[in-house]
């Protein structure tokens, strides 16, 4: 009988703890900037000049050279703004980056392309996948842990500066 009393109490215990809220709250200093390196895959959240918080990433499967039509795996370099939120996201959470912008329009269509959108920085698709690095179709993609910290941390409006 204590046996299973000590099941059921792992059991809901186990339940709870699975049921962990992927929302956090954040209460220190403003996120002004992000501030994303390709080449050494960092990103850094900045107030001012102050790094808050940094972290590692991987980028869509043509890591190299800037964004110019849909499909082509390649991660957008410039300054855009964080622009919307996906609580539902496919990857655990998201943030939208406003790619693409006037001129990203406009040089896709020199080509006869589309510039393709929705870049996104995410969570993981499924965290019992191992993935090789840049794996994703554009985007910036950290881990589940991180995407929560970064989700609570930035704010819509928030300026984005990729570069090479």
């Amino acid at each position: 009988m204590n046996y299973l009393k000590s099941l059921l109490v792992l059991t809901l215990f186990l339940a709870v703890s699975g049921c962990a809220s992927k929302f956090r709250t954040y209460d220190g200093p403003e996120v002004t900037r992000i501030a994303l390196f390709k080449s050494v895959r960092t990103m850094q959240l900045l107030n001012g000049d102050n790094v808050l918080k940094e972290y590692k990433f991987d980028l869509g499967f043509a890591p190299v050279g800037d964004k110019q039509v849909e499909g082509d795996g390649k991660t957008p370099e410039g300054r855009y703004i964080i622009d919307r939120r996906n609580p539902d996201s496919s990857f655990h959470l998201s943030i939208g980056i406003s790619y693409p912008n006037a001129d990203d329009i406009a040089e896709a269509e020199a080509l006869g392309e589309s510039p393709g959108g929705d870049i996104f920085i995410h969570g993981q698709y499924n965290t019992f996948t191992k993935r090789g690095p840049d794996w994703t179709a554009g985007c910036i993609s950290v881990t589940n842990r991180e995407i929560e910290e970064i989700y609570a941390m930035v704010r819509n409006g928030t300026v984005i500066d990729l570069y090479p």
